[in-house]
């Protein structure tokens, strides 16, 4: 699916600085703010065909595209953004950003506290994903982007897009929910709570302060991560790619030897790449934000209720083997649309790869994905001829 000849090529990360202190929705302040993000395509003259990339838990900015010519790994969502993909950037002007808690340059815990001269750290105010949808509308108005084509995400970035359609009802045409939830199982809060105990159970987390002891909890963000990965894996998936295939040692009797199975080399590896690469109190943050939010919790718990002041169309997709955010979840999301009485489109897509289906190559995906999005951007032609 990808290729030089639909790849948006070398790109840069910007950075947007806003000076005016920010106020958290848990009722602090931090004194200003950067958001880092990219950008793919061309905005038009009508400000028009602009589409929100939303991320889930440790993604960032980088979506799309390399960063040199050196790079071997393109963004994380390359799969489907480029010239003649689902979001076609000969078409869309794409603004993908990295979340303030994030650690990919943002403001974040690792950014400087100014009060203290020291990182912010665990000090970092707690985070609700209401705060990223503010941040990105203030992203959003300085770009001078008045309402976008799309706003789109998988996973936790689902539930950001869900969150745009209800604060900003009139400020997107189409919402765009991808393997994501009303709010999380109490299974879903277990496995992000027995992954943080991981890390703060690490010697070196020093309850958040790694970085004045300069050091990492690389061993428990490993094992957060392992933890992660298995749940967004399909057991069909791993059989598949390890079954019980050794990477060292032997079976055979009257020989010792240590054991290791393909698949605990495997989750080894994306620990320590993980831990290697990610802040442990982004991961905090983030995965606490994840459990905290719920559609509905202000609505009197009514997701019809919560969905009947939104005004855009939607899509929503979910996948059959995703045990993580199954697609009963999904279908609580189309049932209260449906219930709100809002335009919605759904596909329940029968993939093998779990959750991360919706990272992945997935043709059936692609394919419904590409029309929709091939729609929007004709009604956004059509609007902007209409106008003119």
């Amino acid at each position: 699916m990808t290729s030089a000849s639909n790849s948006v090529g070398i790109v840069a990360p910007k950075t947007a600085h806003f000076k005016q202190p920010f106020k958290v929705s848990c009722g602090r302040e931090l004194p200003s703010l950067d958001i880092v993000y990219e950008t793919y395509g061309e905005l038009n003259a009508e400000h028009s065909n602009a589409v929100l990339v939303c991320h889930a838990l440790s993604g960032d900015h980088h979506a799309a595209g390399y960063h040199s010519a050196e790079d071997k790994k393109p963004g994380w969502w390359d799969n489907y953004i480029g010239p003649g993909k689902a979001i076609d950037t000969n078409h869309f002007y794409v603004v993908s950003l990295n979340n303030i808690g994030g650690c990919a340059g943002s403001t974040g815990p690792s950014t400087i506290n100014p009060e203290t001269n020291e990182p912010w750290g665990p000090d970092f105010p707690t985070l609700r994903v209401r705060d990223w949808v503010e941040t990105q509308r203030m992203l959003a108005d300085s770009l001078a982007i008045e309402q976008w084509a799309a706003v789109i995400g998988g996973s936790l970035g689902g539930m950001q897009a869900m969150r745009w359609a209800l604060e900003y009802p009139d400020r997107l045409r189409h919402c765009v929910v991808i393997a994501s939830a009303l709010k999380l199982t109490a299974q879903n809060i277990a496995f992000n709570k027995t992954s943080r105990t991981a890390i703060s159970s690490d010697p070196d987390f020093h309850e958040g302060r790694y970085y004045q002891h300069n050091t990492l909890p690389k061993s428990g963000l490993a094992i957060a991560r392992m933890i992660g990965h298995i749940t967004y894996l399909s057991d069909g998936v791993m059989g598949e790619k390890f079954g019980r295939d050794l990477r060292s040692g032997t079976f055979e009797q009257g020989v010792e030897s240590e054991l290791e199975f393909q698949v605990e080399s495997y989750l080894r590896y994306q620990g320590d790449i993980f831990s290697e690469n990610f802040d442990a109190n982004t991961y905090m943050l983030m995965t606490k934000a994840l459990d905290y939010f719920d559609l509905a919790r202000e609505y009197d718990n009514d997701a019809v209720k919560a969905f009947s002041a939104a005004k855009c169309r939607f899509l929503v997709v979910s996948f059959t083997s995703d045990w993580r955010f199954s697609p009963e979840r999904s279908r609580e999301i189309v049932k209260a649309l449906i219930g709100a009485e809002k335009s919605v489109s759904y596909a329940e897509v029968d993939a093998a790869l779990g959750h991360d289906s919706f990272l992945l190559p997935v043709e059936r995906y692609n394919n419904l994905f590409t029309a929709y999005m091939q729609k929007v951007a004709q009604e956004q032609s059509q609007g902007d001829n209409h106008a003119t």
